[in-house]
């Protein structure tokens, strides 16, 4: 059926995204952002800029677009959450004539239209005033007014440019910033982090170590199509003989933009969480928590996964959280031996073990939480046999959650304790290598699920989860008496001056734990709704 052209021209004007609101009244404060911006600061070379960008605006389908979320880094730094806007910090403050700023921030205009449909925008004086900039411009006035002039600095930060952006309507001023910044900061078409980083590997690197070199960038290209298409890089990993790398050294670009140098910094910034920070999270983990605890009392035999999945995401919206940090996972039986399994649509989860690994946001800051629990109320032989074998795995990962522990140390004994219990278990041969356990053992938690931060040694403040797995897929090489079960314990873990806080100790983790929760009544069992035909 053809629309009306008045329709249709009203639909295109006014298509645009779900916007989440810009900042949160509860969430981090502006002082917080001001100081991760000097802390940013501190670390930036001499006479440097940096130039950060949120996301873009993603399409779901026809006229509709995905709930908005920022670029976490930008929003780490700003505080704000609206589309089309770009962060500009300078390592020393810059005399612009009419004012002097060690930093810029531009944001999309006020639009009472607009604002209509979709939400109210700070704009310019609403970022001031909420979130502390004194030099705040409209997106159309970026590097002209006041003029950037690149061109003076000896080093530009920015992250990989390379990712194309959705052509819409919606992200035209984004589109035209990251173009403008694109032709005066030197950007070369196919430059990505990762052949930046073997670039200066490159020319780092003497000549006579450079055949070690080519092995790195030979690896490197089955993984990075980037690196496959680059000329100098795959010439130097075929040259025969030192000399001819030498030429091909020698052509390699040195460009004043970096776009590594910012991933470090923030890795290392946002590594390590403030007392604010910690609070969010700690309020995320517990609402997660939570959200398994009702489910230990509501599931029984006959439920769907997406029934339980919104069980779940009833509690997180009850208590005010905004979002969910990740798409929920919730398998039954042989789907939980799928890592990231995110369907969610068996009808019937019957007697199996149902693992649910899920995770409230909660301004902005994610927990990550996931329980295996028997939809039965109580566990078999064989389920109780891994469950314990992945909870005594977990339990000595927590107790290593210290400062100056090697992140990498939890891994390794998590990993030691499952491969000997699965020898006990008679499900594998001593020395064998198996998938079984497949994924590591930890990952940082933050604003996002697998957040920025280092794997060196351990530091007070850091949140990490700590996740061992068992999953025995149908038809593994054992006997068929494990098929099908699949467990994680999953928590989040503060390191503190103390030693290990468990954040999500809410949820019970023990088998005698679990089976009490499942055995009390839960507030919905007498809730039930007309059918549906």
């Amino acid at each position: 059926m053809k629309k009306h052209l008045l329709s249709l021209l009203l639909a295109l004007t006014f298509t645009a995204p779900i916007l989440a609101q810009s900042y949160f009244e509860d969430g981090l404060s502006a002082d917080f952002h001001r100081g991760r911006r000097q802390a940013l600061r501190a670390q930036m070379p001499a006479n440097s800029v940096a130039v950060i960008f949120t996301n873009p605006q993603k399409n779901r389908s026809n006229d509709v677009d995905f709930i908005y979320h920022p670029n976490t880094d930008f929003y780490y730094l700003t505080g704000l959450r609206e589309p089309n806007a770009v962060l500009v910090v300078f390592s020393e403050t810059r005399d612009f004539g009419a004012f002097s700023a060690d930093e810029l921030l531009y944001v999309q205009n006020r639009d009472p239209r607009a604002e209509m449909w979709n939400g109210k925008r700070l704009g310019v004086e609403g970022a001031k005033e909420k979130l502390g900039f004194e030099q705040v411009f409209l997106n159309e006035a970026f590097g002209k007014s006041p003029a950037l002039d690149l061109g003076k600095f000896d080093k530009i930060l920015s992250f990989d440019l390379g990712k194309d952006i959705e052509e819409s309507s919606a992200n035209l001023p984004m589109a035209a910033m990251l173009g403008q910044f694109k032709t005066e900061s030197g950007y070369t078409a196919g430059i990505s982090a990762t052949t930046q980083q073997l670039y200066e590997l490159v020319r780092a690197t003497p000549l006579e170590n450079s055949a070690n070199v080519a092995q790195i960038i030979g690896r490197s290209r089955r993984f990075y199509p980037e690196v496959e298409n680059d000329s100098l890089l795959i010439g130097f990993a075929e040259a025969d003989s030192p000399e001819k790398r030498q030429q091909i050294k020698a052509q390699i670009p040195d460009s004043k933009l970096n776009i590594i140098a910012l991933e470090e910094i923030l890795n290392s910034l946002r590594e390590v969480k403030s007392a604010e920070e910690i609070a969010l999270l700690s309020k995320a983990a517990q609402i997660s928590a939570i959200g398994q605890v009702e489910v230990m009392k509501a599931a029984k035999e006959g439920m769907s996964e997406r029934e339980i999945q919104g069980i779940h995401e009833f509690i997180y919206k009850r208590y005010g959280a905004e979002n969910v940090g990740y798409p929920s996972i919730v398998g039954g039986g042989n789907n939980g031996c799928i890592l990231h399994y995110i369907e969610n649509d068996l009808k019937n989860v019957n007697e199996r073990l149902l693992l649910m690994d899920l995770g409230a946001e909660w301004r902005g800051y994610t927990a990550d939480v996931t329980r295996s629990i028997p939809v039965s109320g109580k566990f078999n032989p064989e389920e109780k046999a891994i469950y314990e074998l992945v909870l005594r795995s977990q339990e000595a990962g927590i107790q290593l959650c210290k400062a100056g522990t090697e992140f990498s140390e939890i891994g390794r004994v998590t990993r030691q304790i499952i491969d000997e219990g699965l020898v006990e278990l008679g499900i594998i041969q001593a020395g064998a290598r198996h998938s079984y356990f497949p994924h590591g053992t930890s990952h940082h938690l933050g604003l996002d699920v697998h957040d920025r931060g280092g794997y060196g040694p351990l530091k007070e403040g850091v949140v990490l989860t700590v996740e061992p797995g068992i999953y025995i897929p149908e038809g593994s090489d054992c006997d068929p008496k494990w098929w099908g079960i699949a467990v994680r314990i999953e928590d989040d873990i503060l390191v503190s001056a103390n030693g290990p806080v468990n954040l999500s100790a809410d949820a019970p983790r023990t088998v005698a734990a679990i089976e009490a929760m499942m055995e009390q009544s839960s507030p919905l069992e007498n809730w039930t709704l007309p059918e549906v035909k």
